[in-house]
């Protein structure tokens, strides 16, 4: 079992920054990837970066360039985002996937970001 917990979102202007944290917990040394997803309103879920435990990255098409996805620990994902648009609006969520005992999927609760001047 894993839980994540992610922070960091609000209410910015058009350009500003953001950086958002996702802290994992509970059996971390079974994830294989950490991934930043966002849902915004009348919206399919979309990939925006992840980020594996060996170090490898990927982006949405629509963030590069923009936004930085890193890591300090084991536990611990940020996602750095600049040059905010409104279209970066919606609900931010970490997903975390576990190869122990088979592929899982654990998701947080999300952090809400609104760009809006």
């Amino acid at each position: 079992q894993v839980t994540l917990v992610e922070s960091g979102g609000g209410l910015v202007q058009p350009g500003g920054s953001l950086r958002l944290s996702c802290v994992a917990s509970g059996r971390i040394f079974s994830i294989y990837s950490i991934n930043w997803y966002r849902q915004a309103p009348g919206k399919e879920r979309e990939l925006v970066a992840g980020i594996t435990g060996s170090g490898s990255l990927n982006y949405g098409e629509s963030v590069l360039g923009r936004f930085t996805i890193s890591r300090d620990s084991a536990s611990t994902v940020y996602l750095q985002m600049n040059s905010l648009e409104p279209e970066d609006t919606g609900l931010y969520l970490c997903k975390a996937v576990t190869t122990y005992a088979g592929i899982r999927e654990y998701w947080g609760q999300g952090t809400q970001v609104t760009v809006s001047s």
